[in-house]
């Protein structure tokens, strides 16, 4: 099994099993691997541990079941998802989503903040690790039956300064951009991450204008601060509205449009 096959056989592995107690050690005996060989490797490639990664995708499926049955109970999510107490369930989440369980499910509507890694591209011996490349392909039947309504796409001006700062600096960054964007939106809206610093809001609505309006409702709180550690920090967003000409849904080419709507949007 070569790296490339490694890593798409652990992140398919931990998919399958965001609903119990695994550790590194279990995946990587699951591709037949050492615990070190896997953790380097998947460090190495996505800039994150294999628990780190873990963590985050069972919080990120944790807040939208949370959202999706109002009528569970924090432990029901607790057990769900691995964890013997409400305890520890809260303490993992509150790593990710810096509040309580019960604090996000009365203020959010289950926004995607760490979707599924794709394997990474090579090019020779080379991988291609300029940005986390997450899969959107789960959220298909969503794109499907939006096809024609607008996109609201944004990234972080200047993360890497903040990033310099702390880790945990750049990670609230990272939530203070969704909160933005889960603001400006509508009941029906979505918002989920494409990048590590990027995120996309899609509409329900096939009107322009209403992407533009969420767009400068964003843009018009440039400049304000987040508080880490005692420290203000100024937080600015590139935002810009997109919609795929397409008339066949490809979450591939959806994927590349969005990054390229970003792109255009810093230039």
């Amino acid at each position: 099994m070569d790296n490339l096959e490694l890593l798409a056989k652990a992140l398919e592995y931990m998919e399958q099993h965001l609903e119990t107690d695994i550790c590194t050690e279990e995946i990587a005996r699951a591709c037949y691997c050492s615990k070190s060989t896997l953790e380097k490797l998947f460090r190495f490639v996505n800039h994150i541990s294999v628990r780190d990664y873990l963590i985050r995708r069972r919080m990120t499926k944790a807040a939208r079941f949370l959202v999706e049955c109002p009528g569970a109970s924090i432990l029901d999510a607790a057990l769900k998802f691995g964890y013997s107490s409400y305890e520890a369930f809260t303490r993992a989440f509150r790593q990710v989503w810096n509040c309580s369980p019960s604090e996000y499910r009365m203020k959010s509507r289950g926004s995607e903040l760490f979707p599924r890694l794709n394997t990474p591209l090579k090019t020779g011996d080379v991988y291609m690790r300029e940005r986390r490349n997450f899969d959107i392909s789960e959220l298909y039947d969503l794109f499907q039956s939006r096809k024609n309504c607008y996109f609201v796409c944004c990234d972080i001006k200047s993360l890497i300064p903040i990033n310099e700062i702390s880790r945990e600096a750049g990670d609230l960054a990272i939530l203070e951009t969704m909160r933005r964007m889960e603001n400006a939106a509508g009941e029906d809206d979505f918002v989920f991450r494409i990048g590590g610093d990027e995120f996309a809001l899609l509409t329900a609505s096939e009107d322009e204008g209403y992407a533009e309006g969420i767009a400068r409702e964003i843009l018009a709180h440039n400049g304000e601060r987040i508080d880490y550690d005692g420290r203000n920090i100024p937080l600015s967003l590139h935002c810009t509205v997109f919609r795929s000409e397409k008339k066949t849904v490809r979450c591939s080419e959806l994927f590349t449009g969005l990054q390229i709507a970003l792109q255009d949007a810093k230039e």
